[in-house]
Parts: structure tokens; sequence; C-alpha cells
């Protein structure tokens, strides 16, 4: 089975990067690579003062990575990794609280599967303590249903764990958050463009950015050209499917002298654009969406963001969305014509930050710039 595979070269690589654990240390990395961070019964305002706390103290974990992957969908991210970047703990705590849900039946389905293994490696004397101890410890753990658990004394003492559990899907937009924070110390207003492909994540992470900054997101695809602007000649120029010149005149154009903005959404199903709608600028401003990074436009961000995805994901991504015929449009139509824009005009080049959706690590920095104290 797959997943107990995985579970046992987990459960394994723990032992062998903390050699000092105990038991409970192990339930503790099951429980939080099933269900993440959990619902904390602690105050979030007393929970944050603990965390600076904590990163007064002690960042430095010998042991383990800034970035710690768990068994499943989460990670761990380390105080550490604080000090080699500009994020904030503010913004490594939101990410953290964002991470919670509910378990599902399916959850406990997969913990149940994971203390199996765990006691399975124990059985075959693969754990540093005995199989009595990991049972006793499992079945303890079970007759109080599962709660969330400490780090073992021993644990505490030997690596001085300070972290936060993430989303690994979030843990890959850490050095995104890291500009972002390092900007909004230094800048009253700020303008992020988030560029790439179809399916490459670009409205997720814009989703996650207003979640965590409260800011404004505008985006390209409200831009698209109307019926009578597509001509042969708009469409084979690199970048020429969307109106840009709108953008830039009714976003753009105000958003950099910190005006208001009144644009004018195009919709898909009437192929018009409806009537101005008004957003006031506030401290970080998101433009989401290919095309947004055309020349005409680059100037205005303090920051641009390139996501990436491989062909493949891209496709089963695209495929799980849509319908055969919204399907063949992406394939036939839109994605080449993204392509043609990206490779014409160096876009990824050209971004300051690229971001891949493929791997759960930190995304590529392009330049040394980026990088600078903790706050």
């Amino acid at each position: 089975m797959a997943v107990m595979h995985h579970t046992s070269e987990f459960l394994l690589d723990q032992c062998a990067r903390y050699p000092e654990l105990r038991p409970q240390d192990l339930l503790k990395a099951l429980r939080q690579g099933t269900f993440g961070c959990g619902n904390s019964p602690v105050d979030e305002v007393e929970r944050l003062q603990s965390l600076r706390e904590k990163a007064g103290v002690s960042l430095y974990a010998p042991t383990g990575p800034e970035i710690e992957p768990l068994d499943d969908d989460y990670c761990r991210v380390h105080l550490q990794y604080l000090r080699c970047s500009t994020l904030s703990i503010k913004t490594l705590f939101h990410l953290s609280a964002l991470s919670a849900r509910e378990p599902s039946d399916d959850d406990w389905d997969a913990l149940a599967d994971r203390l199996a293994c765990l006691l399975a490696l124990a059985e075959e004397g693969k754990l540093p303590f005995s199989p009595g101890e990991t049972e006793d410890a499992v079945k303890c753990w079970s007759a109080a249903g599962y709660p969330a658990c400490r780090h073992s004394e021993e644990f505490y003492r030997a690596y001085a764990p300070a972290y936060c559990v993430v989303r690994r899907e979030y843990a890959r937009l850490l050095p995104l958050l890291a500009r972002i924070d390092r900007l909004l110390a230094e800048k009253s207003r700020i303008i992020v463009a988030l560029e790439g492909g179809s399916a490459a994540g670009k409205s997720s992470a814009a989703a996650l950015l207003e979640k965590i900054y409260d800011c404004s997101i505008f985006h390209m695809d409200d831009f698209f050209l109307r019926p009578e602007q597509r001509t042969k000649a708009r469409l084979t120029e690199p970048g020429g499917n969307v109106d840009w010149e709108r953008f830039r005149e009714e976003v753009l154009s105000p958003l950099t002298c910190g005006e208001t903005v009144r644009y004018r959404r195009y919709n898909c199903h009437t192929q018009t654009v409806e009537a101005p709608k008004t957003i006031v600028p506030r401290a970080l401003n998101i433009v989401e969406g290919v095309y947004s990074m055309r020349p005409e436009l680059a100037s205005a961000y303090d920051l641009s963001v390139f996501l990436s995805v491989s062909p493949k994901l891209q496709h089963i991504r695209i495929e799980k969305r849509n319908d055969p015929d919204m399907q063949a449009m992406f394939f036939v139509l839109w994605i080449p014509l993204e392509n043609s824009y990206f490779d014409a005009l160096d876009v990824r080049g050209r971004c300051d930050l690229i971001l891949e959706s493929d791997v759960d690590c930190p995304g590529r920095i392009k330049s040394p710039a980026s990088a600078g104290p903790a706050h």
C-alpha cells in the first residue's frame, strides 16, 4: 500500500532526524500530518505572543530543516526560517491559522492506517523503543480521543522545537509572503503582479493573500477583449489577448497614484463591459492574471511573481475543472496564446520571483536583493 510505504519512510526519517524522540513525538507528528495544526483553544493574541517569545529565545533546530514536510498535506515551518527571510511572525501565524480545518471521516481513517504502520515498525524492531512501549503510547492516546499532544520532555531538551504547522500548498508561497512583508515595512502602498499560465495557481494565491493581508485584488480576466477587438492582427500580437490599454487606464494609472479605482469588468456571458466598479487602494494591491506583465504595465509593480506549472499538472487541473468544450478552448486556443506571450516577451525572465506549482519547497528567488534581515 503506497500510503503505508510513505508513512514508514516518514517515521523512520523522524527517528533518524531526532534520535532522542519518544513515542509521543511520533504520535504528534502523525496527528499534525493528518489534521494539520488543528483548532487551538488558546487565544490568538496569546499564541502570537508565545511565538514572538519563542522567536526571541531559540530559532535554531540543529537536526531539522527550516521547512520540514510531514506525512501528508502539511509541513512544519520552523521559526528559524524568520532569521533567513523577511517573513514576519505575524504572517506566519496567519498562515498557520488558515491551515486549520475540521477533521473529516477520511482523516480519521488515515490516522488509523498510520498508527497501524507505526505499530508494525515497532514489531519489526525498526524504532528506537520497544513494541510494548509503542503500543502503550498508542492505547493511552486512543483512550483519550487522540487529542493534540505536546512533544516529550526529551524532545524539548534536545531540539527546542519552535515551529508553525501549515499546509504544504501554502508553504511554497513563503518567499512571496516574505517579499510582501519587506515591501510593506518600507512603503505605505504596494502593487504586486501574479503572472503565469492557466491553472498555475494564481487565483488561489491571490485568495490566500486576501485572507492574510485584507488586500485589493484586480483580475486580468476582467479585461478580455470585446468581440470587436478580436482582430487577426490583435490575436497574433504576443500578449494581445487582453485589453491592456483599458486596464492601464482604468486600474493601474489611478492605483499608482493612490486614487480610487473605477473600472468596468468584462462579462464573458454577455460579451459586454459592466457598470463601473469602485475600489479604494489598500496597503497591498494584487494584479492577478496572465498578461499582467506586458512591458506597458510592468513598471507599475513593486513586485512581480511568475507562478510556473508543468504541462502535465496544467493538463490535469484543466481537465478536472472544466467540461470537454471548455477544455478544448484552453488546449487549442488560450494556452498557445499564453505560451507565445511568455516566450516572445521573456515574461518568466522578467519577473522578480518564480514559484513552482509542482513542488512543495519554497520558490526560487531571482535576485539576491530579495533577501534581508528578519523583522
